[in-house]
């Protein structure tokens, strides 16, 4: 029998075949589960699994809060309501040239990629980011919309396959087009400028159609970070982003060797212009917008919401569009104007006040003083504000004698300063203010709105908020009125005597006897004559014949809404007006006799362009045309022979004055039509001025009726708001595309009253001792 052999003990040698097929088999079993598990990663971030994701609806109209704009008439956007000040714009309005320093800074190849760019991810995986990153423009938008910041590297690997997922669905939805779009509205450039057409305004004031290559390629570099690369902030390293964006857009072909290397040259031009609320132009006049809309959206809920209360529009969030009747260029010349003249005419007050022992007041006692004092503390919102953190009475006047740091306002800049919020309100009191509005009186469109000379500072709107005396500015409603009535022609004539209103008779309470302000009392005046003079005596005579009352009615008809006592005193302008009230009244006379409301606002859109507000003109007869047109042609006398003169020959003798205008020659030839109005102790200066397709009124004044001028040489209307007016249109006439109007008022076709003088004298033989309305 044969004998068992023993089984071997030893190993068998693995050979370098064997090795070779388990590392390939464990390679694979490896790279598969790799795979398998970024699927999974992906899988689980698309279910939510590392936080929640965006619905198909989310995905299909991305949550925005969109500024609201407004827009002038001319189409320039004039001003914003926002919580984010983001203007949304189309693919279609993005210059070519940004689009392409976008794709070439951001993402070279995003035309031939699907929201993730593989050999970017590859590159940034291998090299850590030292050599770029890999976020695409898809990922960029979805990161802003949809994902939030990281607290750690967990966070930061959920976020990134988020953004991932999040990209391929933005790809799938929108075109490329529309998310560049979307990127370059979304992303929030500092200092107010949420999205590109924003920042356009902001960092170089224009629009988005304007902006240059190099002023697009700072924007496009500001998008790896705004913080850092800030041009208000780190001009030069803005610069050299610039550059770095330029390079990019000559390496991947967009401009050439020779034009990268020029605009690489150029220095950083910015032309910052803010767009907070208290920034820009036409502020007073927007913050009017803010009220009205305020209002509007009370009464106009866009819906119901599932409890079934009104949903109403949200003017900071939804993206309206509320377009106005101010012309930008207009509303520029009105600022400019009023800057120009109150910065002078403030040098001169000033220069007065010197020597004035109760300035800024005058002709007061302490007592008073004390007095206007009390109230302005009273009605000041740092009182308010201290009584709703509940301070006594004691505490809040004792700290208006605590000094404090505070930026007060000068004609030359800011100052940083420190004194006393009491101290502070006798500061502010001696800064004379304006009001000025245009308008046309055919459409009743606003033009332009200056409410005060620094919003900042002085936000009291002296436009619509503000009620002042008018003074000889009334008396074309006495006169009208007596047109109307007596078929006066501005060639009949009235003693300059003075005359008595005796108590009892039209609402006077004791006797009284108007005085004119030259002391003249003897011969005659033709009406056209004693409206150009002002005469007091002839305004009061022909009140006398006619009644108060109707000249309270006919103003009243003509749009005035302030109260109007109908007493004897109103033949001199005794009565408070506001500037809006005025300008609409003396608008009638423009337009033939018929009064148009003026309107601001002509129609607001939705965020789609969905009209949701059309206005609607309002007009009615007033007065005969040619009552209103005799009564234009006296008006025109103030600008011949009156008050109203320097208008036709600059600075006359008359009112040469120095240190407030300094010899502007407006020299104006065209038929203007006028009235200046001076109130008493030279509070209120008054001048509204008339071409036929605009009428203008401008008021200079105090926010104190204390404050004031010493004499008239410097306090009439003709000094302290004529300039402004003249200024004003001396600009709009400049501006050819304006159109406004040299040409004459129209003359009604069957006009019964005369208005020549020459030929009323000749078919009207009088002796020298006429009586009153004898012809």
């Amino acid at each position: 029998m044969a004998k068992a052999t023993p089984k071997s003990t030893k190993k068998r040698k693995k050979t370098p075949a064997n090795n070779t097929i388990k590392f390939i088999k464990g390679f694979w079993i490896l790279f598969g589960s790799g795979i398998f598990l970024v699927i999974l990663l992906f899988l689980f971030a698309s279910w939510g699994v590392f936080g929640e994701m965006p619905t198909f609806e989310d995905l299909e109209n991305p949550q925005n809060d969109l500024a609201t704009q407004i827009i002038s008439s001319d189409g320039v956007q004039i001003g914003t309501f926002f919580d984010e000040n983001r203007t949304p714009v189309n693919y279609n309005d993005l210059p070519e040239h940004l689009v392409n320093a976008l794709v070439a800074t951001e993402d070279a190849r995003y035309y031939s990629h699907s929201g993730i760019d593989g050999r970017g991810t590859v590159r940034a995986f291998v090299f850590l980011g030292t050599k770029g990153g890999a976020s695409t423009i898809s990922q960029q938008l979805a990161k802003q919309l949809f994902t939030g910041g990281s607290r750690n590297i967990w966070e930061r690997i959920t976020q990134k396959l988020k953004e991932w997922v999040i990209a391929t669905r933005l790809e799938r939805q929108y075109t490329k087009n529309e998310i560049i779009a979307m990127y370059l509205n979304k992303y929030d450039f500092l200092n107010q400028a949420i999205g590109i057409s924003s920042a356009s305004r902001i960092y170089f004031g224009k629009t988005l159609k304007d902006l240059k290559i190099e002023e697009a390629a700072v924007l496009v570099g500001m998008l790896k970070n705004s913080s850092l690369y800030n041009p208000l902030r780190r001009p030069e390293l803005v610069r050299d982003r610039r550059n770095t964006v330029l390079g990019q857009m000559y390496k991947y072909g967009y401009i050439g060797e020779k034009e990268k290397n020029a605009l690489q040259e150029l220095p950083l031009q910015l032309e910052y212009s803010p767009e907070g609320h208290k920034d820009g132009t036409a502020q007073y006049f927007r913050e009017y917008v803010r009220s009205w809309m305020a209002n509007w959206v009370k009464e106009n809920p866009k819906g119901e919401n599932e409890e079934g209360d009104p949903e109403y529009y949200d003017i900071y969030r939804d993206g309206l569009r509320i377009n106005v009747t101010i012309d930008s260029r207009m509303q520029k010349y009105a600022e400019a104007a009023v800057q120009e003249h109150m910065s002078n005419l403030q040098k001169e007050f000033d220069k007065q006040e010197k020597k004035n022992k109760t300035t800024p007041f005058r002709n007061i006692t302490e007592a008073e003083k004390e007095s206007i004092l009390k109230r302005a503390i009273k009605s000041s919102a740092r009182r308010k504000k201290m009584l709703s953190a509940g301070k006594s009475e004691k505490e809040i006047n004792a700290s208006f004698d605590i000094k404090t740091e505070m930026t007060i306002f000068s004609w030359k800049g800011d100052i940083d300063t420190i004194m006393t919020p009491r101290d502070s309100i006798l500061y502010y009191k001696k800064f004379l203010r304006s009001g000025l509005m245009s308008m046309e009186p055919q459409t009743g469109h606003v033009k332009a709105w200056v409410g005060g000379v620094n919003y900042t500072h002085f936000q009291y709107d002296h436009v619509y908020q503000g009620a002042r005396q008018v003074g000889s500015t009334f008396k074309p409603f006495v006169y009208a009125t007596a047109i109307d009535q007596l078929k006066l022609s501005p060639c009949d004539t009235l003693p300059l005597s003075q005359i008595t209103i005796s108590a009892g008779s039209h609402g006077v309470t004791e006797d009284w006897t108007p005085k004119n302000s030259d002391g003249e009392y003897t011969g005659y005046l033709s009406l056209k004559s004693a409206l150009a003079k002002s005469v007091n005596t002839i305004s009061a005579r022909l009140m006398d014949k006619i009644g108060p009352e109707p000249i309270a009615r006919l103003a009243t008809k003509m749009g005035v809404k302030s109260p109007i006592t109908p007493v004897a005193s109103i033949a001199l302008g005794s009565v408070d007006l506001k500037l809006s009230e005025m300008v609409g009244a003396y608008s009638t006379f423009a337009n033939q006799g018929i009064y148009t409301k003026p309107v601001t606002i002509t129609s607001i859109e939705d965020k789609n362009g969905a009209i949701l507000y059309q206005f609607v003109p309002e007009t009615k007869d007033v007065i005969s045309k040619e009552a209103a047109y005799v009564t234009i042609n006296l008006m025109e006398g103030v600008t011949h022979s009156g008050s109203g003169v320097r208008l036709r020959t600059g600075a006359s003798s008359r009112y040469d004055l120095k240190n407030v205008v300094t010899g502007h020659p407006y020299q104006f030839t065209n038929p203007i039509a006028g009235k200046t109005g001076t109130t008493q102790n030279q509070s209120d200066g008054w001048f509204m001025g008339i071409v036929p397709n605009l009428v203008t009124g401008v008021w200079v004044g105090a926010d104190d009726r204390a404050t004031h001028f010493q004499t008239t040489k410097f306090g009439q209307g003709a000094t302290m708001a004529l300039p402004i007016w003249g200024l004003y249109m001396k600009k709009c006439y400049t501006d050819k595309t304006l159109e406004v109007s040299t040409g004459a008022f129209p003359k009604p076709e069957e006009l019964t009253i005369e208005v020549d003088c020459k030929v009323f004298r000749e078919s009207n033989i009088q002796d020298e001792n006429i009586d009153e309305f004898s012809m």
